[in-house]
């Protein structure tokens, strides 16, 4: 089933998103459109639901910006999701904003068609489309590459060579390694470093890891960087 979410605290709005949207994809079978007018609501719903594309608004109510951190609990839970920003502040101001947050795009209210939304909505479900397939047909999982000691008694192996690393370091891989494929957080490595919690610190202990996986392994490149966000452990 392909899940959608129209976040929009203006009811009128939010039919004319959700009814674009059905007529758009008219053709297809197994779609759930959900359609949410708070924050609040919006928040629990993405906790218990993996929705495979995101329409909203920054403004909801009162609240100015509830949207940026509607999208930052996205990226938190569903890395990837399709964003897509509608919303009547500036463009101009609001577009870049929104692109460093990793939406999809920007759309103004009464500055573009109901043809540019569809459009739009159509390449995200490409996307969306796309990475169902990929869930759906995994890649063979490869032989564990990388053993590391809970106790920390052991230095960790790579390919059964073993890599030299300061304990810190060693705590910050453990952690990226037990949460590969996903996205761990400066704030989330901030809790395995006991001093120098800063962004600069952990920038260096991931130098560092990365120069010795390379000291037995020059092609090692299972560390990525997510920009503004923290870093990711990709299987090669």
């Amino acid at each position: 089933m392909t899940k959608i979410a129209v976040i929009e605290d203006d009811r009128p709005t939010s039919n004319q998103f959700a009814g674009w949207i059905k007529a758009a994809i008219a053709d297809m079978n197994d779609v759930q459109i959900d359609q949410w007018f708070t924050r609040d609501d919006a928040q629990a719903a993405i906790a218990r639901e993996a929705y495979d594309i995101v329409v909203l608004d920054i403004e909801l109510g009162r609240e100015r910006h509830a949207g940026v951190a509607i999208i930052n609990e996205i990226n938190k839970r569903q890395q990837g999701t399709p964003v897509l920003v509608v919303s009547a502040m500036p463009a101009a101001i609001y577009r870049s904003i929104m692109k460093a947050l990793d939406a999809w795009d920007y759309l103004q209210k009464t500055t573009f068609e109901e043809s540019d939304f569809i459009e739009t909505f159509l390449d995200m479900l490409r996307v969306a489309k796309s990475r169902q397939a990929q869930v759906a047909k995994p890649e063979p999982v490869p032989a564990q590459e990388l053993t590391l000691d809970p106790l920390w008694q052991l230095s960790p192996l790579w390919r059964g060579e073993r890599i030299n690393l300061p304990l810190t370091a060693q705590r910050i891989l453990a952690t990226l390694y037990q949460h590969r494929g996903e996205v761990v957080s400066y704030n989330d490595l901030f809790e395995v470093v006991k001093s120098g919690r800063n962004r600069d610190n952990v920038r260096k202990h991931v130098s560092t890891i990365r120069e010795a996986f390379r000291e037995l392994d020059p092609d090692f490149d299972c560390i990525e960087n997510v920009p503004m966000r923290g870093f990711r452990w990709v299987s090669r």
